[in-house]
């Protein structure tokens, strides 16, 4: 199951890549953002549940790897251009999240702490009770 979140990732950005337009507003260089966030994102997610702390380069190496495979698998797909900056900031958010996983130990906490849905508790005001004074 530690698997299933990096895997889900991974497949929904090789069928983004496998489509030959991919929906995003018109900002100047806002693909190299996502790509930088994605990939940080599977980094992230493959360093946590693969590799200790000391190890961690190998989810970088794992998932820089996957943007140049995911850059190839788009020189197939009609109306979509293969670019090196891409490949360059899958690489960089790679780096700089497992950087900021290993480095910062507040951060790696806050990923690792598991989530609780808290309910809130509307507490009843007790029944009132009239005065009985006699």
């Amino acid at each position: 199951m530690m698997w299933f979140w990096p895997f889900a990732l991974a497949t929904m950005i090789a069928t983004a890549s496998g489509c030959g337009e991919v929906a995003g507003p018109d900002i100047i260089g806002i693909d190299k953002v996502a790509h930088f966030a994605l990939f940080g994102l599977l980094a992230t997610l493959v360093a946590r549940n693969g590799f200790p702390p000391h190890r961690a380069w190998v989810a970088v190496l794992l998932v820089s790897l996957f943007g140049l495979t995911d850059e190839w698998h788009q020189s197939f797909t009609p109306g979509r251009m293969v670019e090196v900056a891409d490949w360059v900031a899958d690489t960089l958010g790679a780096i700089m999240a497992v950087a900021l996983y290993v480095r910062w130990p507040r951060y790696r906490a806050l990923l690792e702490q598991p989530l609780r849905w808290r309910q809130r508790r509307i507490e009843k005001p007790a029944p009132l009770v009239p005065n009985q004074s006699v």
